[in-house]
């Protein structure tokens, strides 16, 4: 049997070295070989649970996973070979041996990952594929965790992850990207991935953990990284490590000892990291001072600031809070978005308004199955006192969560309510 340790080891070393992986041997095979490079690096980390389940996880388990990988490529192209005993097959076989090394990235984006989502945000695919695919080739991604990303059900992102690895393979000949205009025309859905991957380790779609850390740490190394190179130094980039930053921060306030969740109100402020809250506020700083266009993390930074900076839950400025929210409403208005304005809305005008405004968003939205709406719900249905409707939308919350630390947390309130 597997322990938790090791559940805990695997699916870091899934979440740090499966897109590093991939980007590395579509860098030296080409895109069209993507479905052969896939199976194969997957089949490595599916024998890998077999044999680490058993035995004791190697002492450089990165190096395993290497050799597997580069073993299984070997068959494929032998067999291929023999199949096809064309120059390009025999090429393919002869280059898969000996074992990779980390390879020397010829253009100004040096780090592997970096540079396969920047080529999986090529303008010739459509943005949805472009996000799809770096999810699914970088980060790793569940089509459980990009439909919940994206709003849409399981069996769509299947689909268009097939059609979108169909087109990378037709239209994306090699990872080399253009300098300069290449670089900062995909800068948008570089940023739009990247934080998409934050959101996903800071709050976990599935399983027993409700943060997962080295995501949400590599999320910020790879923003970071765009800094290094002068075409991709932009405010943009900088709003962004200053949210996740920001966010960042309070991870240790965010669950207590046993690993339960704590809201916002009972979070000990002292457990605040003041290091990540200073690194959030410099670049935070930075992007004020180059003057973004899209201002939409700049934006969503000044509001975990807000929270990072109050002394205590009675002094959030509440009011500021809402006013973000209003101008990022005019700047990328989005459901979502109104949907998260409700809370410091209704601490501003009252939760009788709140609740007027959450029934106007719902009929807007596709939100029957989103378990933060109900939660809001629920608790504004509690600031009433309507105690039947309040557990009434935490039964329906639990029923759509599928993070048992959320879950635990959500059956904890409505227990609170008998």
């Amino acid at each position: 049997m597997k322990s938790a340790n090791q559940h805990s080891t695997l699916d870091h070393i899934f979440r740090h070295e499966y897109g590093k992986i991939i980007a590395i041997l579509v860098h030296k095979f080409g895109p069209s070989h993507l479905e052969k490079i896939e199976d194969v690096v997957q089949d490595a980390f599916l024998k890998a649970m077999k044999i680490w389940g058993y035995q004791n996880t190697p002492k450089n388990p990165t190096a395993w996973l290497l050799k597997t990988v580069n073993n299984g490529l070997i068959d494929v192209f032998r067999k291929h070979q023999k199949m096809q005993n064309t120059e390009e097959v025999q090429e393919l076989y002869k280059s898969a041996s000996p074992i990779y090394e980390e390879l020397n990235l010829q253009n100004s984006i040096q780090d592997s990952q970096l540079k396969m989502i920047f080529a999986c945000c090529n303008p010739t695919l459509s943005s949805e594929y472009q996000i799809i695919l770096s999810l699914k080739l970088i980060g790793g991604f569940s089509n459980k965790e990009i439909s919940r990303a994206l709003l849409k059900k399981e069996e769509t992102v299947a689909k268009s992850f097939t059609r979108a690895k169909q087109q990378f393979k037709e239209k994306v000949r090699t990872l080399e990207i253009p300098i300069e205009m290449g670089l900062t025309s995909r800068i948008s859905l570089v940023l739009k991935v990247i934080y998409l991957l934050f959101t996903e380790g800071y709050t976990a779609t599935t399983g027993e953990v409700i943060l997962k850390k080295d995501i949400c740490y590599e999320a910020i190394r790879l923003a970071l990284l765009m800094t290094e190179n002068e075409s991709t130094n932009v405010s943009e980039v900088h709003g962004l490590i200053s949210l996740m930053c920001f966010h960042t921060s309070r991870f240790e306030a965010r669950t207590d000892e046993e690993g339960n969740l704590v809201d916002l109100e009972h979070q000990d402020r002292g457990k605040y990291d003041q290091v990540l809250i200073r690194n959030g506020s410099y670049h935070f700083q930075i992007a004020k001072e180059k003057q973004a266009q899209n201002l939409l993390y700049f934006l969503q930074a000044a509001i975990s600031y807000q929270y990072c900076i109050a002394e205590n839950f009675q002094a959030i400025n509440w009011q500021n809070i809402l006013e973000i929210y209003d101008l990022q409403l005019k700047y990328s208005y989005s459901p979502i978005l109104r949907l998260n304005r409700v809370i410091p809305f209704y601490k501003v005008h009252g939760a009788e308004k709140g609740l007027t405004v959450l029934e106007e968003i719902f009929e807007e939205g596709d939100f029957e199955n989103r378990t933060l709406y109900y939660s809001i719900l629920a608790q504004i249905h509690q600031e009433l006192n309507n105690i039947k409707e309040a557990k009434a939308s935490y039964v329906r919350a639990i029923e759509l969560n599928k993070n048992e630390i959320q879950q635990r947390h959500l059956r904890k309130k409505l227990q609170m309510l008998s």
